[in-house]
């Protein structure tokens, strides 16, 4: 299956080439015609795994090529793209979009951002399968096999408020001392943790939030009523 999902990758060029790639994505000339009722979800587990398939083939054709460093550009300028736009949050994930007009819009939107060949590719590829709705996955999957080729960790944090340049800095050498590995900080707040933060870090996860604490007391009363 890898295989071959490397190989329609590298035919995917054909197809990007044909839908065109001078329209900017949110002007693909979407229309009454291109709207149809398909169902693109899938299951989490499911998702998880086609998103599996198509970073194992991307990393390896960017390694390959010797383009790590063009495909991790690629990785964060799509990431911030989804973060920063609904629009395309809509378009990758709603059954309403054809096949040819997402196709349109991800050549337009490679075009605009100047994707190196293979990730353009793999977007113009995704979209003829029907399989955008797994790119957030595919991001963070492909995120997760640069990190490790560069012998870095990612650590997801989620705090209470936004923590200072010198908590980040003591938080992440603290991390790297305990994996022996670079680790990196993907920080977010949400303020219902009152105080302290969660830290995920692959399979581990460290709960100091107050929030937290205070669920264990609640229960330990319960046991104690």
């Amino acid at each position: 299956m890898l295989c071959y999902t490397r190989a329609e990758i590298r035919r995917a060029g054909g197809c990007l080439a044909r839908h065109g790639g001078s329209a900017v994505w949110r002007n693909a000339g979407l229309s009454g015609k291109d709207i149809g009722r398909v169902d693109v979800s899938e299951p989490a587990s499911i998702s998880a795994s086609i998103a599996g398939r198509y970073a194992s083939a991307v990393f390896e054709l960017s390694q390959e090529t010797k383009a790590l460093a063009a495909l991790e550009s690629d990785v964060a300028a799509l990431e911030a793209a989804l973060a920063e736009s609904a629009d395309l949050r809509d378009l990758i994930a709603s059954p309403l979009y054809s096949r040819d007009a997402q196709a349109r819009a991800v050549a337009g939107l490679a075009a605009k951002m100047k994707l190196a060949p293979v990730t353009a590719n793999t977007l113009a590829l995704m979209a003829d399968k029907r399989r955008l709705f797994v790119l957030p996955q595919l991001i963070a999957a492909l995120r997760a096999r640069i990190a490790d080729a560069k012998g870095e960790m990612t650590a997801e944090v989620t705090a209470a408020q936004a923590l200072t340049e010198a908590q980040a800095k003591k938080l992440a050498a603290t991390l790297a001392k305990q994996t022996g590995k670079s680790v990196k900080l993907n920080v977010a707040v949400d303020e219902s943790l009152i105080g302290g933060m969660i830290v995920k870090l692959g399979s581990k996860m460290i709960d100091t939030s107050v929030k937290s604490k205070l669920a264990s007391l609640q229960n330990a009363m319960k046991e104690v009523g």
